[in-house]
């Protein structure tokens, strides 16, 4: 072999050595496989805490100058100092100085520079050391914004935007409320999730609503996806007063001074009569589904009478027939938060969700089961898609029975007429108690003993025909799960949870921002049935929902009531019953009269989202089929007494 030169050997050397090197850095010992979690591995107590006000561009309190709304900011230090850009998870809310956020009703507090020093919550507690900025913004016309509180329409929403815009360099920001000096976000990669309960979870449906660049996911917790359906059902009153009374409980005493031609314009956009105007076509976000670009993850309590799920249901399905990316939590709790009723696998959960989506790590809870429900207190189920595949909508029709008002539900159209006269000082829960007698202010119809489960899952719909003995009625239809069962006591003011005095710490704290929370444990009551889903309507809005007419005595009408979105088993051994009557009291107001309303039992149907659909109803009030496997059964509930209460 011929003899190799110096030149050729110190090549080889080296082609030696970098292969070595190489060798030893792909080791599974010393390779660095793809993260598939964030660590805490940032100061809290060294994070960078500052204040920007963003420009919205609008001048709605009218003082000549564009509005500006605050923006508090957390933020790891190291990053920045590395040379990295962090993703921003952010709470737009209306609520950090009125009423607070959270179980503990936390607001925000400053330092004598004015520096954010405690943020409500735990998302920057948690956060922050994981390598994500937390920023808070105060909606326009509240704590420390400019302009006008305008309850989800243009003003509110820009608030939130803006802010996703200068955090992607495409708006202005400032040091000071009026004038400062201008600052630019250079700390992060623009990538923002939204998150917050009921007001500030609809502004992130609103915000996702503009599909403006930048924000990638939104987790919208009991959150309002149409304003009008928040105020009516079908032209039938949900609340005394209005949207302008909403705006007046969480403005700062600086907007009360200057948007008064705000509040009058709330006030006459949202007529007592239930009729759509143009002001509910700009609070309707589920419209506007087709622009979505971020995710969502969507969590709502099944029983929540204050955001009622209308709202999840008709934003869900719009949702998925524009194909976005979508999880989803279903609980028996009313108005809480899941941090209050599922602590621990909630923030694990929301934890992997972000990584995932504002970090893109492959942490596979993109492939987990969409839907996580709750089927007894503290036991869930998951469904791998929700509604689950093989739901499909049944059709049940009320027949009378040997009673009056006390009928049957089946799969068979029958003759016959039922009436009823409308008490506004009867509830749900009267008539659920009353099922199997005969009272004049209901109509209720239920099925035999099931011989097997049925779920419902989804929206459902109830089409009634009925004839007026006056000008003006008001229809209920309510769902009923007729049978024992321990559940959340949802009636209870806490809606399901009840608040211990010891704490569990989520994150990282400071002196004055503890990461401590107070305990929570189920509240649970034993009860005889549950109203399982329910919907209102206004007679005189069968024609057109923007505006009511007057009926005239005698005639027959026919509308149809949108149910709220639920997912419920009502178990073997327990009957599925329909409900129709008047005045929901606490739920609806009364109409103008009080009639009395036969009802066309040919022409009035119950449009149920079952899984299984037709044949899993009739197997069940058959009996034919092996009987399904026992797993955990939906308890049922006693409904909490409503109340008049803001968004919070």
């Amino acid at each position: 072999m011929p003899k190799r030169t110096r030149s050729a050997l110190w090549r080889t050397l080296v082609t030696a050595a970098v292969t070595a090197l190489t060798a030893a850095l792909l080791t599974p010992a010393a390779a660095q496989a793809a993260p598939r979690e964030s660590r805490p591995v940032y100061s809290y107590a060294d994070a960078v805490r500052e204040s920007v006000w963003v420009d919205t561009g609008l001048d709605e309190d009218g003082d000549g100058r564009t509005d500006r709304v605050a923006a508090d900011i957390v933020r790891p230090a190291e990053p920045a100092r590395q040379g990295r850009k962090v993703p921003v998870v952010m709470d737009a809310s209306p609520y950090y100085s009125c009423c607070g956020r959270g179980n503990e009703s936390q607001r925000k507090t400053y330092d004598a520079q004015g520096h954010v020093v405690q943020m409500p919550l735990f998302y920057d507690n948690y956060f922050v050391p994981r390598g994500y900025a937390f920023v808070g913004v105060d909606l326009a016309g509240s704590n420390r914004s400019d302009g006008c509180v305008d309850v989800g329409g243009r003003s509110d929403i820009q608030s939130a935007k803006a802010v996703i815009d200068w955090l992607n360099g495409r708006a202005r920001a400032y040091t000071s409320r009026t004038g400062g000096t201008p600052v630019r976000a250079g700390w992060t990669n623009g990538r923002t999730g939204m998150i917050g309960k009921s007001w500030d979870g609809t502004i992130a449906n609103g915000v996702a609503a503009t599909g403006v660049k930048g924000l990638r996911t939104i987790v919208p917790i009991s959150a309002i996806s149409s304003w009008y359906d928040y105020y009516f059902a079908k032209g039938a009153p949900l609340y005394d007063g209005g949207p302008d009374e909403l705006a007046g409980y969480v403005e700062s005493a600086d907007a009360r001074a200057h948007c008064a031609a705000v509040q009058k314009k709330l006030a006459d956009g949202s007529p007592r009569s239930g009729d759509w105007t143009p002001l509910w076509t700009e609070r309707d976000y589920v419209k506007d589904a087709a622009k979505v670009r971020a995710s969502v993850f969507l969590v709502h309590g099944m029983q929540d009478l204050n955001v009622r799920t209308k709202h999840f249901g008709q934003w869900w399905d719009a949702l998925a027939r524009h194909g976005v990316e979508r999880k989803i939590w279903l609980s028996q709790t009313g108005h809480v938060d899941p941090f209050d009723y599922r602590r621990g696998a909630w923030v694990d959960t929301l934890h992997r969700w972000f990584d995932h989506e504002l970090l893109g790590y492959d942490n596979g809870i993109d492939r987990e089961p969409m839907a996580d429900i709750e089927r007894h207190p503290d036991q869930w189920v998951t469904s791998a898609a929700w509604p689950p595949r093989g739901t499909r909508t049944t059709v049940l029709h009320p027949a009378a029975g040997t009673q009056a008002g006390v009928g049957t539900l089946g799969l068979r159209r029958t003759a016959g007429t039922e009436t009823f006269t409308d008490d506004p000082a009867r509830s749900e829960t009267d008539w659920a108690a009353r099922l199997t007698t005969s009272t004049p202010e209901k109509a209720g119809f239920l099925t035999a003993p099931l011989a097997r489960g049925v779920r419902l899952s989804g929206s459902s719909t109830v089409t009634v025909t009925a004839t007026p003995t006056t000008t003006s009625a008001h229809l209920s239809a309510v769902l009923v799960d007729v049978g024992p069962d321990t559940i959340r006591d949802y009636a209870d003011p806490a809606e399901g949870i009840t608040t211990l005095s010891d704490r569990t710490c989520w994150g990282a704290s400071t002196a004055g921002d503890s990461a401590c929370f107070k305990k929570t444990v189920a509240r649970t009551a034993a009860v005889d049935y549950t109203v399982v889903s329910r919907g209102w309507a206004d007679l005189g809005h069968h024609a057109w929902p923007a505006k009511g007419v007057p009926l005239t005595p005698g005639r027959a009408y026919t509308i149809t009531l949108d149910l709220a979105a639920t997912d419920h088993v009502v178990p073997a051994g327990h009957r599925l019953a329909l409900i129709v009557a008047g005045t929901d009291k606490d739920l609806i107001d009364p109409p103008s009269t009080r009639p009395t309303l036969t009802v066309d039992l040919s022409r009035t149907t119950a449009r149920v989202a079952l899984v299984g659909g037709t044949a899993a109803f009739a197997r069940a009030v058959s009996g034919g089929g092996a009987a399904p496997t026992p797993t955990v059964l939906d308890g049922v509930h006693a409904p909490r007494p409503p109340r008049h209460v803001p968004a919070s």
